[in-house]
């Protein structure tokens, strides 16, 4: 584990670190505003890269103890798919090949699936398709199957391809398991992505199958079972554009209602966190928003400031020094505080969430926080009050 680790996790902190240090030591960098905006971007890139491997990691052991879940809803095939080819674009594009969607059969209006779970599915796939192709295309079939009940979703590149010999090492679906140390070294990555995938796929009713030839590129196909939703329709790919113009239009809606409603203008909020560049950082995003926020270093000074900001809402965060979050909840609770409580907590392990609610808690946020739904939480639950 130490041994796959070490180098994805290092690579991205040596950027971080390297970036950060020349932002906050070197003068000349320091008055230079497209340089600091190009480390800038650097770091959230290698942080991104970075949360993704633990995210991959947290998988794991979720998948090995039985505790990963799917959720399973009415989707739109159709944006899903244009959504991950859209995200993934820049990528391919960066290495000067071709990402291209292709439509086998007509599109089901609406499927029951999981959606964050296929596009876990499809951004591993693709992923390491472009990975692995230096010229050429990557394209991402659709299909779909009305009496099996069965969609199928085909990567096929024109990559470096893979031996038998690798075949049955990626095939095996083991963690942490490459085609060889050679391509580990040349290409980086975790070898959690397909063992992921696949184990995804199992519990969405599927499965994953890799084919292959060496210097010939390599196709990797997709199998998931998902029923039509209630009135669903067949979209013939001829007609797939208008109902792709709509599906983008309804998100459109969605995002600028996010965008109108996400505020806390008079809102005030007391946010209990004992580290000051998360304090920092946490109430610059809820001020831009426009609330008025209070802020407690422990358990014990929020519940002081609780009774004499008077605010429309708590972020508890659940690990601080002297009284931590969970026994600060409880005793609000027991002395009657009936104010939404949102607990922020670095734990993002199945049960931590309870443990929380347990506490008294209305809402569970896992650091690192992504500060749309950070604001979206405190203005759901601010209205409540």
């Amino acid at each position: 584990f130490l041994a796959n680790m070490s180098h994805e996790i290092r690579t991205p902190m040596t950027a971080i670190l390297g970036y950060s240090d020349l932002m906050a030591g070197d003068k000349d960098v320091a008055k230079n505003a497209d340089e600091l905006a190009q480390m800038a971007k650097s770091i959230q890139s290698n942080a991104n890269h970075l949360l993704a491997v633990i995210n991959d990691i947290l998988d794991v052991s979720k998948i090995e103890a039985g505790y990963l879940n799917v959720d399973l809803i009415e989707t739109n095939p159709l944006f899903l798919i244009e959504e991950v080819a859209s995200l993934l674009r820049p990528r391919a594009k960066s290495k000067g090949i071709e990402l291209n969607v292709r439509y086998d059969t007509g599109v089901p209006s609406v499927i029951i699936t999981d959606p964050t779970r296929v596009k876990q599915i499809l951004f591993n796939v693709i992923g390491n398709a472009i990975k692995f192709t230096e010229m050429g295309s990557v394209t991402l079939g659709f299909g779909y199957d009305q009496d099996s009940r069965e969609l199928t979703l085909t990567v096929t590149d024109t990559g470096i391809g893979i031996s038998s010999e690798q075949l049955g090492v990626l095939t095996a679906f083991e963690p942490f398991m490459q085609a060889d140390a050679s391509t580990s070294r040349k290409y980086g990555g975790t070898g959690l992505g397909l063992h992921i995938s696949k184990s995804l796929a199992r519990m969405l009713g599927g499965g994953i199958e890799i084919e292959s030839d060496p210097g010939s590129g390599t196709t990797v196909r997709v199998r998931l079972r998902a029923t039509m939703g209630h009135e669903a329709e067949i979209v013939e790919p001829g007609n797939s554009n208008l109902l792709l113009s709509h599906s983008r239009k309804q998100k459109k809606e969605e995002r600028a209602q996010e965008r109108t409603t996400g505020k806390l203008n008079g809102r005030r909020v007391l946010l209990a966190e004992d580290g000051p560049d998360n304090q920092r950082l946490i109430a610059f995003h809820l001020r831009k928003a426009g609330a008025d926020v209070s802020i407690a270093e422990t358990g014990a000074k929020a519940i002081e400031l609780a009774s004499q900001v008077q605010p429309d809402i708590i972020l508890m965060d659940m690990q601080m020094p002297e009284m931590d979050g969970y026994e600060a909840t409880r005793r609000l609770r027991a002395s009657g505080c009936g104010l939404p409580i949102i607990a922020l907590t670095a734990h993002a392990m199945d049960g931590d969430r309870e443990r929380c609610l347990e506490a008294g808690c209305n809402e569970y946020l896992a650091k690192p926080l992504d500060k749309h739904t950070l604001i979206e939480t405190c203005r759901a639950f601010a209205e409540l009050v």
